[in-house]
């Protein structure tokens, strides 16, 4: 959304509808399905769109106007990062070993394959 609009305007009286998965194939195609839908629209935007200011307002207040950019980097990878933080805190508490992401982590029994 962040490189297909200039704005997002949540008015504070309409409720967010979160979807909600009822199987692990509708969540895993839902993933995949937004998984390709950012990355076409991230592949296909130029210099000058990810310069172009995008502005959040809720409830008819400016929250704050940034470079897509910084946009895209603080409020979309960061949060990103930070749920994935959540999820291994959650996992940890439920004793459920951690999957690698970006090579073996910490709870592989074998880390050198």
């Amino acid at each position: 959304m962040t490189v297909e609009t200039l704005e997002f305007d949540k008015p504070g009286s309409e409720p967010t509808k979160p979807f909600i998965a009822t199987s692990r194939d509708q969540l895993l195609k839902a993933f995949d399905e937004n998984v390709a839908k950012g990355r076409q629209a991230i592949a296909g935007a130029k210099d000058e769109d990810m310069g172009t200011i995008w502005t959040l307002i809720y409830q008819g207040r400016k929250v704050f106007a940034l470079p897509r950019a910084a946009v895209m980097r603080a409020m979309v990878m960061n949060h990103l990062i930070h749920h994935r933080g959540q999820l291994g805190v959650y996992l940890r508490m439920n004793d459920i070993a951690i999957p690698g992401v970006y090579g073996p982590s910490a709870d592989d029994k074998n880390p050198a394959g």
